[in-house]
């Protein structure tokens, strides 16, 4: 009784405060729905830019991936903060100058309609493919698992657990993203990020006392004198991210997610004015430094928990984190703290499902279907869409459910870099070369997917009969797609060079702290990295797998 009364009562206070920041706000044009009036403060971007991207398919796919490969996975967090940077002082500049709504009109500015079409259709293809039916599948079995919904239900078949809470966290995610518009979401998100700083930092912090018998300090000095080889920020050749990675394909991937992913880049389009859009991605940079005190340390501790005590270890992988939350958490404390984690499902599913909603009726239903449609009609269009997106995601959802024993962050980013690695790519070379034509990028857009597809997916990550990692194939991808939008370019080269006209919407005078705060953020990844492979070494993957499969024979897993 007391989990669900706190659950209902943080769950309801987040609820109560976005209607209030936002019942008087207009939602019937296009700027007020999709881009919350262009009124974003920093703090509110910064936020909403950290509890987008954290739901639980980081906290249990990232945990997950550290119970299994030590603390190198902590390069999807602090490794991005380096493409958070660029955000702020190379793609955000240029967004805000030609008042864009979505990336794909930004995309029509350098290149034309129709590779503003194409891309639409790609990023949507994302959203709906690769993030809304993750967010809910591993946010459905996190919850199942804390409030042990086979007993309230009253069944034990899994695929009917899943359906009824993935249904329920779409409705309820529903609602902000279709009727509250991006406002809604991102206030939502702002202080569910408060919540979900305390409890995700209380996981760590209790789990170190647990194997310290009591003492944190204690369970510090366990870890890096037990297991010292699973907290080396750098892996070696078997590892689950070798180091050359981060020089590679982690670089583009986090590049795409955090520079040209319209379900992230969206609330900063919404931004006050340039300064203040700085401000908050910055923000999000930095606090993505601590992303590993939550994100991965917590999976480490479970491992330690299962390999080195005679407790039962997880299911899999991926139960690694509700595995420690149930080991260590205070029954008092359950209800708040599903409460914060419900808080980041939702977060993470209204806010692409509002990216979602923005791409169909700003660049298909606008753009194409109706280009006479006035701005009621074209929010409309997009709560249509959205309305319907919600059923499909859970079906998606379901559809995926068998891979839910076989680590879902891997197969997520697998997925993405299919679409992701041709999007990144032309609008990369949007910005650098003025002379690219429209055809050079439709004709990458469309190289880019058969070739990840084919080498990647189809193949196994081999090229010409040689076997490499999935980040270093992406990076192969990227380079292949340039020298053939360069190769077109020399060919055929547009007239007159690109020029980049200012639209006024928003003030884009930089931040003059900007390149400097940057640089301060660079400085400490450098140090974070160097410091702990100095320390620590280089993690062996062949010896955490062997562990691994001690503990989680092919077999069971």
């Amino acid at each position: 009784m007391t989990t669900a009364i706190s659950f209902l009562f943080f769950t309801g206070l987040v609820a109560i405060v976005a209607w209030m920041r936002t019942h008087n706000d207009d939602q019937q044009t296009s700027s007020g729905y999709f881009l919350a009036g262009r009124s974003l403060s920093w703090f509110v971007i910064g936020g909403s830019l950290l509890l987008t991207n954290l739901s639980t398919e980081q906290l249990v796919g990232l945990n997950g991936g550290a119970y299994r490969h030590g603390m190198i996975v902590m390069a999807w967090e602090v490794w991005s903060a380096l493409s958070i940077i660029l955000m702020a002082v190379v793609f955000l500049p240029r967004y805000l100058k030609s008042g864009i709504t979505t990336i794909p009109q930004f995309l029509d500015l350098r290149y034309g309609p129709q590779t503003r079409t194409f891309t639409s259709v790609i990023f949507l293809a994302s959203i709906v493919l690769n993030v809304l039916p993750f967010v809910l599948l591993t946010g459905a079995e996190f919850m199942i698992s804390v409030f042990d919904v086979p007993s309230i239900i009253d069944t034990t078949n899994m695929t009917i657990n899943r359906a009824v809470v993935c249904s329920l966290l779409a409705i309820v995610g529903g609602c902000y993203a279709v009727f509250g518009g991006l406002k809604a979401v991102a206030v939502s998100d702002t202080v569910n990020g408060i919540g979900l700083v305390i409890g995700g930092l209380l996981i760590p912090i209790l789990g170190l006392s647990y194997i310290g018998s009591g003492s944190m300090t204690s369970g510090v000095s366990l870890l890096a004198e037990t297991y010292p080889e699973r907290l080396s920020s750098l892996g070696d050749r078997s590892s689950d991210i070798p180091w050359e990675t981060l020089l590679t394909g982690m670089t583009l991937i986090t590049t795409y997610y955090w520079c040209t992913n319209q379900g992230i880049v969206q609330r900063t389009l919404a931004s006050k004015n340039l300064a203040e859009g700085q401000k908050g991605v910055l923000f999000a940079a930095f606090m993505k430094l601590a992303g590993p005190l939550y994100l991965v340390l917590p999976g480490i501790i479970a491992w330690h928990i299962a390999f080195g005590t005679d407790q039962s270890p997880p299911a899999s992988a991926d139960a690694a984190y509700g595995y420690l939350v149930n080991l260590v958490l205070p029954k008092w404390a359950v209800g708040f703290f599903a409460a914060t984690i419900f808080g980041a499902i939702l977060s993470s599913f209204n806010s692409f499902l509002n990216s979602g909603c923005t791409l169909f009726s700003i660049d298909l239903y606008k753009g194409v279907l109706n280009t006479e449609a006035p701005d009621r009609q074209v929010v409309k269009a997009g709560k249509v869409f959205g309305m319907v997106m919600v059923p499909v995601s859970v079906l998606l959802a379901l559809l995926l459910s068998p891979f839910a024993e076989t680590g879902l962050f891997n197969l997520m980013k697998s997925i993405a870099a299919v679409l992701n690695i041709p999007l990144l790519a032309i609008v990369f070379m949007g910005i650098v070369s003025k002379k690219t034509p429209a055809v050079a990028a439709n004709y990458a857009l469309l190289a880019g997917i058969i070739f990840q597809s084919v080498f990647g997916i189809t193949m196994g990550n081999t090229l010409f009969g040689s076997e490499m990692h999935w980040l270093h194939l992406a990076a192969v991808n990227f380079l292949f797609l340039i020298a053939l939008m360069t190769t077109v370019r020399l060919i055929s080269p547009r007239p007159e060079p690109f020029v980049q006209e200012y639209s006024k919407d928003v003030d884009i005078t930089p931040w003059p702290m900007a390149k400097p705060l940057g640089l301060t953020i660079v400085v400490l990844i450098t140090a974070m990295y160097l410091g702990m492979w100095s320390k620590f070494g280089i993690t062996p993957g062949a010896k955490l797998a062997t562990e691994y499969e001690q503990l989680h024979p092919p077999a069971a897993d």
